[in-house]
């Protein structure tokens, strides 16, 4: 299946849908979840990575439990924004995603999140729990936002 360009992905679903955010990561891939106006999004869960069949139905059973219309896959980007190893990675695995759901999905630059998330949580003296999915909802927050400006 075709990847999807992220504005007009979100531009084109019903008003009140909401989308899933995924930081695929060698050992986990971490799951956000947006509101149903695509406003703000937060962590929802993360999964062990294993094979794309049990990954894309245990993904597919968050979709239809939550209603949602989309998906959207951290792109790994290089700190001077070119693809490198991981992009491509990531692009392959979005790919076999949306052909194993069958829902649309869409990719986000997703470079700084997890930094992002694990510097905030050390300035507020915490510790991170399921840094994946909020390294999702980081870059599901700003890709929304992002999308919302166009």
């Amino acid at each position: 299946m075709t990847l999807h360009n992220l504005a007009e992905l979100l531009a084109g679903l019903p008003r009140d849908a909401a989308v899933l955010g995924i930081d695929y990561g060698r050992r986990r891939i971490g799951i956000a979840l947006s509101d149903a106006h695509r406003g703000i999004a937060g962590p929802y869960a993360v999964l062990r990575r294993g094979k794309l069949a049990v990954n894309a139905a245990e993904i597919l059973a968050i979709a239809e439990r939550e209603e949602v219309a989309a998906l959207i896959v951290g792109l790994p980007l290089e700190t001077d924004g070119t693809a490198g190893r991981a992009a491509q990675a990531a692009r392959d695995w979005a790919h076999a995603l949306a052909a194993a759901t069958g829902l649309p999905v869409a990719m986000a630059d997703e470079r700084y999140s997890t930094s992002a998330v694990r510097e905030r949580a050390a300035e507020q003296g915490r510790a991170l729990r399921d840094a994946d999915a909020h390294a999702a909802a980081e870059f599901l927050s700003a890709a929304l936002m992002e999308a919302g400006h166009e």
